[in-house]
């Protein structure tokens, strides 16, 4: 290989080293930072870009897009005196390219730090309780804290996150004991709820029950007085027409005729019973006599019938 070939391929090399310095394409949502012999130049956003070969270069990247970055457990102690292992996610964002370059030597190691310092500051200031109760008072003082801290090196947090609060074993079995007590009290409580509503439901019950019982009884007794006032009406009121038919047959012509002679039949056969029965009869004291007993009822019949009989009204 001659010299000359050498250079050549020198050259070619030169020019494409340079070719490839001076043209530049930014991605979307990224930031180059350029310097010029050493000294900040200027921002290079989204898009193509010309440079001066072997004077200007790139000397940071920034990425515009939200980052999340990953917080490792660490130890705080509660204010009861408790060590607890937490870890979280922060979110943070670039607003400024220049100042995220030169304010700080590593932005993402700087607000790690600031964070797990206000987290083991704010846990101090809790005890074991709250700490799972309040997750997102610890969120918001991490937050409040790293945004202050991070505002000179063009830094914006949007959020933190704890992930995990983790007590020691001896604690989560405490812990596991007394979740266990509290969820049998309440399966109790319920169990006896249950029994006691059960109970009422039954004492309801026969109370409804009874109350049908003796509502159905009290219509039956109103049903029965109703009908027995019914029968005791109809009954008056045949035995009022009755009497008044009689009284009119005894007034008409042949009437007292057979009143005379339905008395002496009847007279006849109770006369006849008292041979043949054990009941006490009362009767005329001459028991030959019969037109005598005849004559009497006759008597009382007339004195009976004179006035007129009036229809009874019920």
């Amino acid at each position: 290989m001659t010299s000359s070939t050498i250079i050549l391929i020198f050259l070619t090399l030169f020019v494409l080293v340079a070719f490839l310095s001076t043209f530049k394409v930014v991605p979307q949502r990224s930031v180059f930072i350029v310097e010029r012999l050493g000294k900040y130049s200027r921002s290079l956003e989204a898009g193509f870009h010309i440079l001066i070969p072997f004077i200007d270069k790139i000397a940071y990247k920034q990425n515009l897009k939200e980052q999340a970055i990953d917080v490792a457990p660490q130890i705080c102690i509660t204010k009861d005196n408790i060590a607890v292992e937490v870890d979280g996610v922060l979110y943070l964002q670039v607003v400024d390219p220049q100042k995220a370059s030169y304010g700080i030597d590593n932005y993402r190691f700087a607000v790690i730090q600031i964070s797990q310092t206000t987290m083991r500051s704010v846990i101090g200031r809790m005890e074991l309780d709250k700490t799972f109760e309040e997750r997102e008072t610890v969120n918001g003082a991490i937050v409040s804290a790293v945004d202050k801290a991070s505002d000179p090196w063009g830094i914006k947090v949007s959020r933190y996150e704890v992930k995990n609060i983790s007590p020691p074993q001896s604690i989560r079995d405490a812990m596991e004991k007394q979740m266990r007590a509290e969820r049998e009290k309440r399966a109790l409580i319920a169990e006896s709820e249950g029994d006691k509503q059960a109970k009422i439901n039954r004492a309801e019950g026969d109370k409804q029950e009874m109350i049908a019982r003796s509502e159905g009884e009290k219509q039956r007794k109103i049903n029965e007085a109703s009908g027995l006032a019914a029968e005791i009406e109809m009954v008056a009121v045949a035995t009022a027409i009755g009497i008044k038919e009689i009284a009119h047959a005894i007034n008409e012509e042949g009437g007292m005729n057979a009143v005379n002679l339905r008395i002496a039949e009847q007279y006849l056969t109770e006369f006849g019973k008292l041979a043949k029965t054990n009941n006490t009869m009362i009767v005329p004291a001459d028991l030959s006599d019969i037109a005598g007993v005849v004559s009497s009822v006759t008597s009382v019949l007339n004195k009976t019938a004179m006035p007129p009989v009036n229809p009874l009204k019920i």
